[in-house]
C-alpha cells in the first residue's frame, strides 16, 4: 500500500468546546431530516436506542434510571435522568457509581419539519474530552444512520479523525 493514496477524509459532526470552572463542555448541533417525534423515539425508546447507542433502558421522567450497556468496550452507564421535558430535553450523566458527573443533554426542537439537535457533554477537565467528544461524534453519525433505517456499527475512522481534531481544538481553548 503506498502512503501517496489520495483517500477521503473521515467526516464527521464538529463541536464547539469551553472551559469553565474546572469543566469543559463540547457542545454539537445540527439539524436532522427527521420529525422531532421521530428524534425523540430514536434517544429514548429501549427498541431504538440500541441502534445507535446501546442497548438499555432510560425511564424518560426526572430521577429516572438510565442503564445502558456498551457490551464491546465494558462501559456500562448507571445514572439518573436530571432534566427532562417529553419531547424537547433529556439530560443525564455519562457515568456510572462513584464517577465523576458527566451531564449529557440533548435539546431538540423542530425546524420547518426537521429536527434541530443540541448535544452538550460537560466532563472534568481532568479527563480526556477530546475521546469523549469524538465518541459522541460518532454516535451522532449512528443516530443519523439509525433515523434513516440503515443502522450501522460504530465508526472509529470518524472517532478517530474527530479525536486528532478536537485534540488540536481544545489546546486552544
Amino acid at each position: 500500500m503506498s502512503d501517496d493514496l489520495d483517500l477521503p477524509e473521515a467526516t464527521y459532526q464538529t463541536a464547539t468546546f469551553t472551559r469553565a470552572d474546572g469543566r469543559v463542555t463540547a457542545r454539537f448541533g445540527l439539524t436532522l431530516d427527521n420529525h422531532v417525534e421521530e428524534v425523540w423515539a430514536a434517544l429514548v425508546d429501549e427498541d431504538k436506542i440500541g441502534d445507535w447507542l446501546a442497548p438499555g433502558v432510560i425511564e424518560t421522567r426526572p430521577g429516572g434510571a438510565v442503564k445502558l450497556n456498551f457490551v464491546d468496550s465494558g462501559i456500562v452507564i448507571d445514572s439518573t435522568v436530571s432534566a427532562y421535558d417529553r419531547g424537547t430535553l433529556l439530560e443525564y450523566s455519562w457515568s456510572g457509581p462513584g464517577e465523576p458527573e458527566r451531564p449529557i443533554r440533548f435539546e431538540l426542537a423542530p425546524v420547518g419539519a426537521a429536527c434541530g439537535l443540541v448535544l452538550t457533554l460537560t466532563t472534568p477537565d481532568s479527563e480526556d474530552i477530546g475521546r469523549s467528544a469524538a465518541g459522541w461524534a460518532a454516535h451522532i453519525d449512528m443516530l443519523v444512520a439509525a433515523l434513516a433505517g440503515v443502522p450501522i456499527k460504530f465508526p472509529f475512522e470518524v472517532f478517530k479523525g474527530a479525536r486528532e481534531v478536537f485534540k488540536t481544538k481544545l489546546a486552544a481553548v
